[in-house]
This record gives structure tokens, sequence and C-alpha cells, in this order.
């Protein structure tokens, strides 16, 4: 039996536990038994993920009583849309499922975000769990209730704030993925080590190599750290009124790029990595941050091997789909900058030819 390391994140009646751990998949049943109303359980999952591990959860949920059915979706930010979520509907509907069914979400940040938001409509609202299989999940979208989906003027416009009752991360879902999606997920740990603790930060430049191993001993207590972090700001600020703002650190740059791309040549990850070189740039363009703060965090960035510079397009492009940005506030951009690595700080009075002269000496050469 293999440990279980657990968090809490503490919502009141609306907190869960977030389990974390190695060969979890086929103790699903048990753990998610006292979570349910009733015997219904529907499976969202998309067809990369379908193959490599529905069979194991269905047979995990069938053992623990439940009657299980699978809805398959198709793989990819750009179904991140309508009418891939109607097909959750279609298929909960056609199926008769009841106020008392159970969401699970066996995928990738796509598969949570629209299984999430199914649950919070779907009868007005069903239970749902995350499992989540991809490092970007497990360390980030998996915890702290935010859902949704796409719209062409902008990412993740149209969602709810709906918090699972379980999160499930079963690391060894990352030995089967894809290298691309195991570094995608590596942005989103620098972020917390960025915007919250230095000495993680430090602790991953010094274990880049185990890290790209995908060495449980190593990751699992770097995933635990992130989720830490993450459980205590969504836990202090569950809404985005204030600080949860932070854990956008390198959001409103990176959703520019996704949107400016049509979602079709970066990994979310990706764009975040590109997102938080900018942050760190813009941070040093205006004083708030010291000089070297990007050459660092783009270094590590780069030996992750992710990319760090902004496709060259219009720049105009990149401001209007950030003036599209959800987090836009009166009018205004907040933008998340650097006081130093370890500390970020929200900002919504940059001058926007200090953002331009920011993407603009990031840009790719061709």
């Amino acid at each position: 039996m293999h440990p279980l390391f657990t968090l809490s994140l503490d919502l009141g009646p609306r907190g869960y536990e977030i389990v974390i751990g190695e060969n979890l998949l086929g103790r699903v049943g048990s753990l998610v038994k006292p979570l349910a109303p009733g015997q219904q359980v529907a499976i969202v999952t998309s067809t990369t993920v379908a193959p490599l591990y529905l069979a194991p959860v269905a047979t995990a949920l069938g053992e623990a009583g439940f009657t299980v059915l699978p809805i398959i979706l198709p793989d990819g930010e750009e179904y991140k849309e309508w009418p891939t979520l109607q097909m959750i509907f279609d298929a909960l509907i056609e199926n008769r499922f009841e106020r008392s069914a159970l969401l699970v979400a066996l995928g990738g940040g796509v598969i949570g975000d629209m299984t999430g938001f199914a649950a919070s409509a779907f009868m007005r609202g069903v239970p749902f769990v995350q499992i989540p299989t991809t490092l970007l999940a497990q360390v980030d979208a998996s915890v702290g209730g935010k859902t949704g989906i796409n719209h062409p003027l902008g990412k993740n416009l149209i969602g709810a704030f709906y918090q699972p009752r379980l999160v499930l991360i079963d690391v060894a879902t990352l030995k089967t993925l894809p290298k691309r999606e195991v570094l995608a997920g590596m942005a989103e740990v620098v972020k917390y080590g960025i915007l919250r603790d230095a000495d993680l930060f430090a602790r991953i430049e010094s274990n880049v190599e185990a890290l790209l191993r995908v060495d449980p001993e190593v990751l699992i207590p770097i995933i635990r750290h992130c989720c830490a972090i993450k459980a205590e700001i969504v836990a202090a600020d569950e809404r985005e009124g204030g600080q949860r703002a932070l854990l956008n650190l390198g959001h409103t740059f990176g959703h520019a790029v996704e949107t400016v791309t049509r979602y079709k040549t970066f990994l979310h990850g990706e764009a975040v990595a590109i997102g938080m070189v900018l942050a760190a740039d813009l941070s040093e363009r205006c004083g708030i941050a010291p000089t070297a703060t990007t050459q660092r965090v783009r270094a590590l960035l780069e030996r992750l091997g992710l990319p760090v510079q902004t496709p060259r397009l219009p720049v105009a492009d990149y401001l209007d789909a950030m003036a599209h940005d959800k987090k836009v506030q009166d009018g205004r951009t907040r933008l998340i900058l650097l006081e130093e690595i370890g500390r970020a700080v929200i900002r919504d009075t940059i001058d926007t030819k200090q953002v331009a002269a920011t993407l603009t000496a990031n840009m790719a050469t061709k």
C-alpha cells in the first residue's frame, strides 16, 4: 500500500481534502464512497486519457457499488467551448442522471474545468471529484474551484466558482504524460516559487534533472508544497476578491499569448512560462523588482525546456487580448508583478507603453 499525503482546503462546509500519492486510482471507490449522495457516477474524460485510465477508475467505482457512465470528450484546449460542454449535459440527461449523481473529472485542466462547470449547472448543482492526470492540473487547475470554458475573445470568460468534494492526485499518471505536457506543468510549479516561496524556487533550481525525470521522491513533496500554497491562498480569498489574484502570475500575459495564437501554438503552461518572463521584465522596467530578476526566471524556465518569448505578432493584438481578460477591473488591467522572487504584488496602474515595451523586448526574432 503506497502512502497517502493529505492536505485540507478549509472552506467550512465546502472544504475538502487533497490526497496525493502514487498508484492511487485503484482506491478511488473507497475514497469517493463517503462523499457520493447516490449511486450514479459519470466519469468525464478525454480521448487521450480514456485508453490509459478510464478502465481502472471505472472498475474501482463499480466495485464500490456505483453505476458508472463514461463520457469521453475530444482532447485539447480548442474544445473547451459550449458544444463540448453540451456533450456532457446530453449524456447525463439521456441516461437519466439525477440530482444525487456525482461527476468525476479524469484528465487535465480542460477536462477538470469543463466537468466542474457542468457539475455547477446540471440540476442547479451536483457534486464532483477531481482526478487530475497532468502535472499542471495536479499543482494548479484541480484545486480551488475555478471552472469554465473559453470564448473566442478570451480564455475562461464563462464559468463559475464551484468547489470539488475531493482532489485525488496520483503521480503515477505522469509516467504516461508526453514530455511536453510535463514541461508545461513545470511552469505552474515554478509559478508558486516566484509568487510566494523563494526557497521553493531555489529547490526547483537545484532539482531540475530529477524533476524532468519525474522522480516521485522529489516531485511528490514539491506537488504537496504547491498545493499547500494554493490551498492557503484560496481559503483566505475563495472568489478572488484580493490576494487570490496573485495566483494569476504570468496568466494575463499568458492568456493573451494563447488568445492571439488561437490556442493552437502553445500549451497553457507554455504560455504561462512566457507570461512569467514578461511579468518579471515589466517589474524590472517599472522599478518594482531588482535587476537580474528576469534573467534568473528566464534561465530556470529555459533549463526546464519551456518557451520564454512571444511570437512575433502585432503588439496591438496582445494589448487587445489583455483588455478582454477577466481580471480587468474598472477598465484597468490588473497585473501580477514581482517585488522579488518569492513575493508578488498586484498592480493596476501600469502604463500601457511600458507593457508594450515589455512585449516588444521579449518577442521572438522571427
